[in-house]
């Protein structure tokens, strides 16, 4: 593997309306910080960007609601999230906006570029406009029925109810958010960018990494990949945003795509970094030397804007210089989603624990704790307030916490707070722990993104520490052989100070506490020195005999009671408890009948008796079932939201009619081959129609 000088990390920029939940740090904050303090504590070169996006159009509908400005909005949630992650110890190097400057610079500077070279398209095409309020409408400013699942509050651009991705035309009776009205099509000029010039270049660059990515980015990337890249606008008419920078007729009124704007934050982002430090022109080192690491942390919900998206528009920048060239990312580790007591976290739906709120009433560190052994990296997981709370109490206070203290206390107590023997190597390979391979698997697991495995073999460390306390006995040892008790108390200061080190990624307040209770100076932050690990001083014994430890002694973590989470779980019923009442709502609403339709309309529908031979859930899809149905001497997949009514073993044999000549869909990054027909109680219950008295390959169907 090439090795490089330095590393620049990445992470996704959360809008900027609304607080960060327990999801997003679990996908992506997390797991971005605990492999940064990883790079620095071996005395790596690295630093970790980040910021808020702060145009789009979610801002504009919060400050429209709220009767506010769009800069109010993202001041306010800037802030909020800012300080979120900070008592979260979330360690950016730059936390910056998509509001500044140099930002709004850097996105007009990329425009500018690749418009000149000719590589954008203009296309004239008709989009929603509302008359009452004057404006054109973007998809988020449209809402209608879904027209997959009936859900009569789908948004232009996607239906919440069954994650369906929706273009505003293909919403039935769609009505603006501003007035309520019924929008007119009118027809409107965009520039676009043409991925499918790039096809190529992104099939190369995506198969180069197909060993080296996680499956799901590398099936996410393929997936968009087969079925050809597209043009996509890059131009929105909207008020809030970066402003084309062209002084043309044509270009008023328009801003720059958030797409396209908000990927670039991180190149502008980096150059406010090297402004802070006083070296205006460092940033280019981090994204222009081939000798650095470029890694994108994200959920997997943003994967293709990371592996195609963005390499292609630094491809376009790249195209025929010979300098000044950007580098591509080597890895894009995206998560799996992280859920909340069996269900996705959704701030749209108010079913969420803030991280801000959260950190009010629960120490920083055990939250990180609970989250890395329970990150998503190739599945969903899901955060309970009872696994939480085992954790804490069970790894983190009886494992951790005990034998820390244990150690430094009895060394206060007998021996006068100093450490009392002169540990050997030979003392220190006789606890049990292969130390090399362990340093190594601890390294292998940090570098491949492997955070669970690495906190679990920090906590393994953990109780091996225990369990040779435990057997060593100096508190019976030192009535009879006060040199053995020193040596089982020397090798498990050693030890605390090897458990401040190996964990210090995931916890790295409790590690400073630990450290500063062995008697070092500063943090362990004081001690990192580019080119020195201090990962590998774990290979001997630190603590030299006389050392004085502090004084005092702490608690490192507090058990948490019922009590402590009762209003928490009493909380999560009244948000289930509205979820559910919302979907009731939404049901009732369904009940209403659609517009008339003639004769010739429904003629053209090809209805056809088909058979589900297979069926399963669609992942992350609570409503959708993945049905491969036989229709004659042809198979369809069709993707059916009656999962609510249906198991996949119930369904498996059923006769259904399915219309055959429905345009393909791609739901869920799966395709719908048609649509098959249910109907709808009073109570809101879909029912298959299953057809009767019809002969199907020489049976007839009873």
């Amino acid at each position: 593997m090439y090795q490089f000088k330095r590393t620049l990390v990445t992470t996704a920029l959360p809008y900027a309306n609304g607080p960060v939940h327990l999801g997003h740090l679990a996908g992506v904050y997390l797991p971005a910080d605990i492999y940064v303090r990883y790079k620095r504590l071996k005395g790596e070169d690295v630093i970790h960007i980040g910021g808020s996006d702060e145009h789009g159009v979610p801002i504009t509908l919060t400050a429209e609601k709220e009767g506010i400005s769009p800069q109010d909005v993202v001041d306010r949630y800037h802030r909020l999230n800012q300080d979120a992650f900070l008592k979260c110890g979330i360690s950016f190097d730059y936390y910056g906006r998509t509001t500044s400057r140099i930002h709004h610079t850097t996105a007009q500077e990329f425009f500018t570029e690749i418009e000149h070279k000719g590589i954008f398209t203009k296309k004239t095409e008709k989009l929603f406009f509302d008359r009452k309020a004057d404006r054109f409408l973007s998809d988020r400013y449209i809402t209608g029925t879904c027209p997959i699942c009936n859900n009569p509050e789908a948004n232009g651009d996607q239906c919440e109810q069954c994650g369906t991705h929706l273009s505003p035309l293909e919403l039935i009776n769609p009505k603006s958010k501003l007035s309520d009205a019924t929008p007119e099509l009118r027809d409107t000029m965009h520039w676009y960018f043409p991925l499918g010039r790039f096809q190529p270049q992104l099939e190369e660059y995506v198969n180069s990494h197909k060993s080296d990515w996680r499956q799901n980015v590398v099936n996410y990337s393929r997936t968009w990949l087969n079925q050809g890249l597209n043009d996509r606008a890059i131009t929105r008419d909207l008020s809030w945003g970066i402003k084309v920078p062209l002084d043309l007729k044509e270009a008023e009124g328009k801003v720059l795509y958030v797409w396209f704007d908000a990927v670039l934050g991180y190149i502008s982002f980096t150059r406010e970094w090297a402004e802070q430090m006083g070296q205006s022109d460092r940033w280019k080192t981090y994204w222009q030397d081939p000798d650095t690491r470029l890694v994108h942390f994200i959920g997997k919900d943003n994967v293709v804007f990371h592996t195609l998206m963005f390499p292609a528009i630094l491809m376009a920048w790249n195209e025929g210089r010979q300098s000044d060239c950007y580098n591509l990312a080597d890895n894009v580790p995206a998560s799996e989603f992280m859920n909340f007591e069996g269900r996705k976290f959704s701030k749209s739906r108010n079913y969420a624990v803030y991280l801000g709120e959260f950190l009010e009433k629960f120490p920083a560190d055990t939250l990180r704790y609970s989250i890395a052994m329970n990150y998503p990296e190739n599945k969903d997981t899901d955060f309970s307030w009872q696994d939480y709370q085992n954790r804490t109490n069970g790894e983190l206070a009886d494992t951790l916490g005990n034998f820390i203290k244990r150690s430094v206390d009895f060394t206060n107590a007998r021996f006068d707070g100093e450490v009392p023997y002169e540990c050997t190597a030979e003392d220190w390979n006789s606890l049990g722990i292969n130390w090399p391979d362990t340093l190594e698997q601890l390294d292998l697991a940090f570098e491949g993104f492997h955070f669970r495995e690495a906190t679990s073999i920090g906590m393994d460390i953990a109780r091996a520490a225990n369990r040779f306390l435990t057997e060593a006995e100096p508190w019976k040892a030192i009535k009879s052989d006060r040199t053995e008790a020193a040596r089982a108390i020397a090798l498990s200061l050693n030890l605390c100070h090897a458990l401040s080190v190996t964990l210090y990624p995931v916890i790295p307040e409790t590690c400073n506490r630990i450290h500063a209770m062995l008697g070092f100076e500063g943090t362990l932050e004081d001690h990192f020195k580019q080119g020195s690990s201090l990962f590998d001083s774990l290979h001997v014994p630190r603590l030299k005999k006389g050392e004085r430890l502090r004084e005092i002694s702490e608690i490192l973590f507090k058990k948490l009671e019922d009590a402590d989470i009762a209003p928490e779980l009493l909380k999560i019923e009244g948000l289930l408890a509205e979820a559910e009442k919302r979907e009731a709502g939404a049901v009732r609403e369904r009940m209403d009948f659609k517009p008339l339709i003639s004769f010739d309309d429904f003629a053209k529908v090809d209805l056809r008796v088909a058979t589900v031979i297979a069926a399963e859930p669609v992942k992350k899809a609570s409503k959708l079932l993945k049905l491969q149905l036989q229709v004659g001497p042809d198979t369809r997949q069709v993707l059916a939201g009656v999962a609510r009514y249906y198991t996949s073993e119930e369904i498996i044999g059923k006769n259904v009619i399915l219309v055959a000549n429905l345009a393909e869909r791609t739901i869920r990054e799966e395709v719908s081959e048609g649509m098959i027909l249910a109907v709808e109680g009073t109570d809101g219950r879909l029912f298959l129609i299953e057809p009767a008295g019809i002969e199907i390959n020489g049976k007839q169907i009873q």
